[in-house]
């Protein structure tokens, strides 16, 4: 018996006409070629895409103040002008705090708009990283803090404990899904409920400067549960680009919105989204419950509010790729209520607080934080004259800043990100919005250094 997966695994695009050929196929005899010939009559014939000769313009949010910066524009700018060579793209953009992430991905700090195309690699694996920040009120930070600690979970995979559990609501979501139906995507969307991660990830507590009161911001994305997705994802879009853009690059395959897989995943997007808004919130609440174990004076929830950064936005047949870049407009984050969003910039320097609109550079974006000039690597190269603690002790002096693994991550300290007084100008110099507040820190928890041997992890997994 000839499935519709035999189909697709020749190349053939799920349509309408799959039933009438499976039908004639199981019962008719045929030789290859004439299997072939008979598909190819029925199969509407398929435009095909190329990379375009020269790159669409795309609108440069940033300037160097240092060499190290220079070089950096240099490298972004292109990374950008490669993939504005992309068929789909008609607008682009990038933020102040643009860097590469590698030479075929779109860059940190980066917009890419495309007509009718979903792209996974323009918004990664790490789907829908976001902010939420909670205000609890005039209440010592360092409470605030302890909870979170008690609560909070950093590090690979996900929790031991089961402390929260997947609404029925959102399962039911995700089994109706083709994306998000298999066991290992519901899997990882229990557990790793309530974690956040690694790298840049945190939770930070500080001072409202409008108000004196408590905040804490989380920062972090879907986690396995998205990056299962972009998994899936991947693999879709590299069997639309053998169909129909086979002379694009990989990383540059794209999901026609127009089709039936195109449709399920943008709702796959958005049930991601859901689930990550909730993740924050169940933190959040965690933290909240566990403060009246540890004080007597009675503590709140004043305000809350969050925004993703990470995200793939649209406005009719246009979708914005957003690689770590804050929307600003209210058509892009639906749900707000207040229009503010979130900019963090280092553990040492205050959080932003913006809102803003679009125009004609930023596209309805703003940065989403202070970026690096330099890779990981290149900047613990830079400060290995130094011990850890020493650099720990300058770059944290008067904040009590945690690390969840006990072991401290100097590519995560300040001196690891770009001028953040820098950024704070250029925001206001490129109208990226307005900063109406700034959360003032007090202390924050990251993964810190995990101490992986990824390649060997990788190599025990595969076998």
């Amino acid at each position: 018996m000839i499935s519709g997966k035999d189909l697709i695994n020749m190349g053939y695009s799920p349509s309408k006409w799959f039933s009438k050929a499976l039908s004639y196929l199981n019962s008719n005899l045929l030789s290859d070629s004439e299997t072939k010939n008979y598909l190819d009559s029925l199969n509407p014939k398929q435009e095909t895409f190329s990379l375009l000769d020269s790159p669409v313009y795309f609108h440069k949010n940033i300037v160097a103040e240092t060499p190290e910066e220079e070089d950096n524009i240099v490298s972004v700018t292109n990374v950008m002008s490669n993939l504005m060579k992309t068929p789909t793209a008609i607008n682009g953009a990038i933020m102040p705090d643009a860097c590469p992430t590698s030479k075929e991905e779109i860059p940190v700090g980066g917009i890419i708009v495309t007509k009718n195309a979903i792209h996974p690699a323009f918004h990664s694996a790490d789907i829908c990283c976001s902010m939420m920040a909670t205000d609890f009120g005039f209440v010592d930070p360092k409470i605030i803090l302890d909870a979170a600690h008690q609560q909070t979970h950093f590090g690979a995979g996900g929790r031991s404990d089961n402390k929260f559990s997947l609404p029925k609501e959102l399962e039911t979501k995700c089994r109706n899904n083709s994306f998000l139906s298999s066991q290992k995507s519901l899997f990882l969307a229990q557990s790793h409920l309530g974690t956040q991660g690694d790298g840049n990830h945190f939770l930070f507590v500080g001072k409202s400067i409008n108000s004196g009161r408590t905040i804490m911001v989380t920062h972090h994305g879907s986690r396995g549960f998205g990056a299962n997705l972009y998994k899936e994802g991947m693999i879709k879009a590299e069997i639309f680009r053998k169909l129909i853009g086979p002379s694009v690059p990989k990383k540059s395959a794209w999901i026609p919105y127009d089709t039936i897989e195109g449709k399920q995943y943008w709702e796959a997007l958005q049930i991601v989204r859901e689930w990550t808004k909730y993740n924050h919130s169940v933190i959040h609440d965690a933290v909240l419950s566990s403060c009246s174990l540890l004080s007597s004076v009675k503590v709140e929830v004043l305000d809350r509010f969050w925004n993703e950064h990470n995200f793939v936005f649209k406005k009719d047949d246009d979708f914005y790729h957003a690689k770590g870049s804050t929307p600003l407009t209210q058509e892009f984050v639906p749900d707000s209520t207040n229009g503010l969003r979130l900019i963090p910039l280092n553990m040492s320097e205050p959080i932003l607080v913006v809102r803003g609109e679009s125009s004609v550079n930023n596209l309805g974006f703003a940065p989403h934080g202070a970026g690096r000039n330099t890779s990981r690597t290149a900047h613990k190269k830079k400060i290995e004259h130094k011990t850890v603690q020493e650099v720990f002790n300058e770059e944290t002096s008067g904040l009590d800043i945690r690390f969840f693994s006990g072991s401290i991550d100097t590519s995560e300290l300040p001196s690891a990100y770009k001028n953040a007084s820098s950024v704070k100008k250029q925001i206001e110099q490129f109208g990226l919005g307005e900063i109406v507040d700034e959360i003032y820190p007090y202390g924050c928890i990251m993964a810190g250094s995990q101490n992986v041997n990824w390649k060997e992890k990788r190599r025990k997994r595969r076998s």
